[in-house]
């Protein structure tokens, strides 16, 4: 492998907000392109393996920052949920929060553990359950959310999780399932992407690793082998694809570069990524062909 390259860092949360006591708690990338990072007060939160995670019901602001760096706006955010693992955006700038586990309950009712917050952020619209066992979540442009679930949720007892993959609507109803559709039964999720109007889930299985595409608008869903195993960042621009695979922990990660080639991901050599802070589990989150990659406090992005 060559020498390790160094990706130019888009954004750094600031010194004066980590002073004034805000952290980085989740983020997402924009499908406009950027990302929204959540800030939270320290005062809220807790240290768990290194990682950031609220510790009770929490007050926040929500960071828009384009695709150059370029901070656009600020809005808080009120009463989320401290179990919250996933941050996503909705159409007519709405916020969803997602917790990755729920409960079955009596009659078979499950708790819900996606929460959408209105677009002042300070009121609740809807919660409702996606599933259990969410290891990787990403919303669509139309505002459809696509999660691949972990192996509790696939030998658990909530009917979507079970099938792997799945899409919802904001109303909390199942809008897309494999439909034994797929090569082989999931077993994990791993990543999410978008590419302008569909959707990427990355997942395994005992045969191996798979990437599907999924188009909303229709239901159909092709899948084929990954060219990787184990990534946990991806994006896709028509036949190009990047693909992440992290050190935990540490401030490095692997990339590769794939093409599309009769019906086929073909990797070229993998490139070792120096990275200005360590990444930990959902560093990397792919939109339109753009990868980004969170690395401590900081972001980078890598173009298909």
């Amino acid at each position: 492998m060559a020498a390790a390259v160094e990706p130019d860092v888009v954004w750094t949360l600031p010194g004066e907000d980590v002073r004034a006591g805000w952290r980085a708690l989740l983020w997402t990338a924009r499908a406009e392109g950027g990302i929204a990072v959540l800030l939270v007060q320290e005062r809220f939160l807790e240290r768990y393996y290194g990682v950031w995670r609220a510790r009770e019901r929490f007050d926040g602001e929500v960071v828009f920052v384009s695709g150059d760096g370029r901070v656009q706006r600020r809005v808080p955010l009120s009463g989320a949920d401290p179990g919250a693992g996933h941050f996503a955006l909705l159409p007519g700038d709405r916020f969803l929060l997602v917790r990755g586990r729920s409960l079955e309950g009596a009659g078979g009712r499950w708790e819900p553990n996606a929460v959408v917050h209105d677009a002042d952020g300070q009121g609740v619209e809807r919660a409702f359950c996606v599933g259990d066992d969410i290891p990787a979540l990403v919303t669509d442009r139309r505002g459809g959310i696509w999660a691949a679930y972990g192996d509790e949720g696939v030998h658990g007892h909530h009917p979507q999780s079970t099938a792997g993959l799945a899409g919802w609507n904001t109303k909390g109803v199942a809008t897309w399932g494999p439909q034994r559709r797929l090569p082989s039964d999931p077993l994990q999720g791993l990543t999410a992407a978008t590419e302008r109007d569909a959707v990427w889930l990355a997942w395994y299985s005992h045969e191996g690793n798979y990437l599907s595409r999924v188009t909303p608008a229709t239901g159909e869903v092709t899948t084929f082998r990954s060219p990787e195993r184990g990534v946990d960042g991806l994006a896709v621009r028509g036949g190009r694809a990047v693909l992440s695979r992290r050190d935990h922990g540490k401030a490095s990660a692997t990339l590769t570069r794939a093409e599309l080639v009769d019906g086929t991901w073909t990797a070229a050599a993998g490139i070792r990524l120096r990275l200005p802070g360590p990444v930990r589990m959902r560093c990397g989150q792919g939109r339109d062909g753009v990868l980004w990659l969170r690395a401590g406090d900081s972001w980078v992005r890598i173009e298909a």
